[in-house]
């Protein structure tokens, strides 16, 4: 007998025709359960392999459900940002999450990004830990395990500036840690043989996944929380779709 397919449940606040379009377009290998307030499937149409849960909590419904094993992977969706991450550490008892973005260029290339959170790899030891995770997912996703270190410069701009010195000594510095590749500021060249890049820190991590997939035509595929024992793969409410996310978050149970 075939095993039970795997259920991904995804959360939905802002948006639900767009979310509910992208898990009809993808489910069928697996089941999606769609999480969001009380009256969200009124007069809503889904594949028969897309369901509803509706409570007036559904941030916490969503990651109780993960943790309880209920549904084997999540997707944040369109749910707020700040209550459903607060409800994910708090149920897997952690500090602080670590995100790692599956982004796709324009022409197609795709690569790992990370700290794309703005409080995440501000320290060398955080941009270590990030690296090594980072790698088991290139791994996973078939994409080269070289890793690009990003900095604030390039070398030749050494001394114009005490904050872009101390970027390309710290990026120095992991690089020689993680045996890693130092590209400067050059992401445009990073990326065509690095399957993992490093950015300097959480901010300018978020500002080049914002550019790229927002103003820049490429793809935010979401971003594996990968300091937890559960699959969630947070996602941008902005995103034009979720197909992507969901078919993310399958991966990642196979």
């Amino acid at each position: 007998m075939p095993g039970a397919l795997k259920r991904i449940g995804i959360g939905i606040a802002e948006d639900p025709d767009k979310v509910i379009s992208g898990a009809n377009s993808v489910s069928g290998p697996f089941e999606t359960v769609c999480y969001g307030c009380p009256g969200l499937a009124d007069n809503k149409t889904a594949h028969k392999y897309v369901h509803f849960s509706e409570h007036t909590h559904p941030e916490q419904a969503l990651v109780d459900d993960l943790v309880s094993g209920k549904i084997d992977a999540a997707v944040r969706g369109t749910l707020p940002s700040n209550s459903t991450l607060k409800a994910l550490k708090r149920a897997m008892k952690v500090d602080h999450l670590e995100r790692i973005a599956l982004l796709e260029t324009v022409h197609g290339k795709k690569f790992l990004l990370t700290p794309v959170g703005v409080d995440e790899g501000w320290s060398v030891a955080e941009k270590l830990e990030l690296m090594q995770k980072g790698r088991i997912l290139a791994r996973k996703f078939g994409l080269p395990e070289k890793t690009g270190i990003l900095s604030g410069g390039r070398l030749g701009d050494i001394g114009r500036h005490p904050q872009v010195d101390a970027s390309m000594a710290e990026a120095e510095l992991v690089a020689r840690l993680g045996n890693a590749t130092h590209c400067e500021i050059l992401i445009e060249d990073a990326v065509e043989t690095c399957g993992l890049i490093i950015a300097p820190d959480g901010i300018s991590g978020n500002l080049v996944f914002r550019t790229l997939t927002f103003l820049g035509g490429g793809i935010g595929h979401g971003a594996p929380v990968v300091n937890i024992s559960r699959i969630f793969v947070d996602s941008s409410r902005a995103s034009p779709n979720y197909a992507n996310a969901l078919m993310l978050a399958a991966s990642l149970l196979e």
